[in-house]
């Protein structure tokens, strides 16, 4: 197959692959060797875009282009949303009739392309590109109306699967009919069964959304009310516990001064009581004191100049002078004798 022919092939011929073609048989003379030279070719029992299909599914499945960890998750209210179609389709117009019906009030962009046609799958992937060099979108819808499988051929290009999968801003696919599968469903990050289903699921119902408000406003309403008359209850009840500062301040004064006169009665009977003890314990020194031993007819003997009390006769010689303290008194004497064995009169007894 020569390459003019070559290059409108829809599918890749594989091993073991039964085809039907249309061609001619050719003689190379120097060798005897015949070849068939096909103007076309399909597959048997089974149509080339869709082996097409197929087989490119497959590669782009083993590469990863379709795994769901790489989908993007869509916002859940956008502010600006890029639409990719044709301008003149019936798809653009249901579109912007759900989107206005659900939400009146969003941004909406069109990036007007070809869907059909040779050279398509070029301009959807350039269309991708402008809406992610705008870079102020926050969802787009990529979609046709239904058609047969030849309509829907640039849809399953590899070029536009992997425009979409490096574009920043999430696609939603609404590609033909609900039973229609493409390439492009595979590698959006969200596949709607028509044009009208994407725009329904990438924008909630406006007066929905309001309810939703309502209800949490009053819900919200009713538990700050519900946590208001709590805390009222509550502080109620420790309102009721508490006393007024002015009031125990005087009942703290009233306090004081009770206390204040036990504790003046406490120290007045303990001062009495120490007083009579003082008095006790005076009189029991002063009986205990020399003075009192003097007054009862005792005397004490110093030596004189030194003032020595004599306790040993034998600490004086006779001539020594002394003084005697009496009860009234005192006597200077002068010592005539020393007597160490006791009193004179108990000497003569012995």
């Amino acid at each position: 197959m020569f390459k003019g022919q070559n290059r409108s092939l829809k599918f890749m011929p594989e091993e073991g692959m039964v085809i039907t073609g249309l061609g001619r048989i050719s003689l190379y003379e120097p060798r005897g060797s015949y070849q068939i030279i096909f103007e076309y070719l399909e597959p048997q029992g089974l149509g080339a875009l869709q082996a097409a299909f197929e087989q490119l599914k497959r590669r782009l499945a083993e590469e990863g282009l379709f795994d769901e960890s790489i989908k993007r998750p869509l916002p859940f209210l956008p502010k600006r949303i890029g639409i990719i179609t044709s301008p003149t389709g019936a798809a653009v117009r249901d579109i912007l009739n759900i989107l206005d019906r659900r939400y009146s009030n969003l941004l909406i962009d069109i990036y007007p392309t070809r869907v059909q046609g040779e050279g398509a799958d070029r301009e959807i992937a350039d269309a991708i590109e402008r809406l992610n060099r705008k870079g102020d979108a926050d969802v787009a819808i990529l979609a046709r109306g239904g058609g047969s499988l030849e309509d829907l051929a640039q849809f399953n290009s590899e070029i536009v699967a992997r425009a979409i999968r490096t574009s920043a801003v999430p696609i939603v696919t609404g590609v033909g009919h609900e039973t229609d599968f493409t390439i492009a469903d595979f590698a959006a990050d969200l596949r709607a069964p028509t044009p009208s289903a994407a725009a329904e699921l990438i924008v909630p119902v406006k007066a929905d959304l309001l309810q939703r408000v309502e209800r949490a406003r009053l819900n919200l309403g009713g538990a700050i009310a519900r946590a208001i008359e709590q805390h009222r209850n509550q502080f109620q009840r420790v309102s009721g516990r508490l006393v007024h500062p002015k009031r125990r301040i005087e009942d703290l004064r009233l306090k004081v001064d009770d206390l204040s006169m036990r504790l003046s009665r406490i120290m007045e009977r303990d001062l009495r009581g120490r007083k009579e003890h003082l008095a006790w314990r005076i009189k029991r020194l002063h009986d205990l004191g020399p003075l009192s031993v003097l007054e009862r007819g005792y005397s004490i003997t110093r030596t004189l100049p030194k003032f020595s009390v004599i306790k040993d006769a034998a600490s004086v010689s006779p001539g020594d002078r002394a003084e005697i303290l009496l009860g009234r008194g005192s006597l200077i004497c002068r010592i005539e004798e020393v007597c160490p064995e006791g009193p004179a009169e108990k000497r003569e007894e012995i």
